[in-house]
C-alpha cells in the first residue's frame, strides 16, 4: 500500500528522489515507474538486495519510462552518503517512529533537499497505533520497533523546527 499520495505529492519524470528508509521498496518503484531518478536506501542489506533485483526487472519488462534510473543501496539515515542539495523529492514513509534521533533524520533530509524541494513524511496515525501498542509489548520492545508515536501537532512542530513549510496533510 502505498501511503504517499501521489495526487497530493505530484513528480515529475527526472526528478531526483530518495525514498529513505524504503523498506521493500513500494515508493521508490511507483516513482521509478513516473519518471524519476530514484536512490532507495535503507539499512538493512537484504531489502536492499531485493529491491535492487525489482529495479532490474522493471527494467526488462518496460515498466520504467526513457531516462529513468534506479539505484538500491545500504546506508545510515543519520549520515546520508550524499553532497548537500542532492534530491528534488524526499520520501520518509513509516519510518520515523523507528528512529530514535527523528530531529537527525529531519536534519539530513534538508541537508540533501535542494531548495524548493519537497519531502514526503508518513507515519502511523496516532488512534490506531496506540492500540496496537496496547495489544502488544513486542510490537514496540523488539529491536527495530516503534520506539514513540505522533500525535499530529507535535510532528508538525518537528518539521517546522528543522526549517520545512508543511503544506499539507492527509490520512492514508
Amino acid at each position: 500500500m502505498l501511503t504517499v499520495d501521489f495526487s497530493r505529492f505530484p513528480l515529475a519524470p527526472g526528478d531526483r528522489v530518495l525514498d529513505l528508509g524504503c523498506g521493500a521498496g513500494r515508493h521508490a518503484f511507483e516513482c521509478y515507474r513516473r519518471g524519476a531518478q530514484v536512490v532507495a536506501l535503507d539499512q538493512n542489506g537484504e531489502e536492499i538486495r531485493e529491491v535492487a533485483k525489482w529495479f532490474a526487472a522493471m527494467k526488462e519488462a518496460g515498466e520504467a519510462p526513457e531516462g529513468a534510473t534506479a539505484t538500491a543501496m545500504e546506508g545510515d539515515a543519520l549520515a546520508l552518503p550524499f553532497p548537500d542539495e542532492s534530491f528534488d523529492v524526499v520520501i520518509i514513509s513509516e519510518v520515523m517512529e523507528h528512529i530514535p534521533d527523528d530531529k537527525g533524520v529531519l536534519a539530513e533530509m534538508v541537508r540533501v533537499l535542494k531548495p524548493g524541494g519537497r519531502i514526503a513524511i508518513t507515519v502511523p496515525r496516532y488512534g490506531p497505533e496506540k492500540v496496537c501498542w496496547a495489544l502488544s509489548d513486542a510490537y514496540h520492545e523488539v529491536e527495530g520497533g516503534h520506539i514513540r508515536i505522533y500525535k499530529a501537532d507535535e510532528l508538525l512542530g518537528k518539521i517546522r523546527e528543522a526549517g520545512l513549510r508543511p503544506y499539507g496533510t492527509h490520512h492514508a
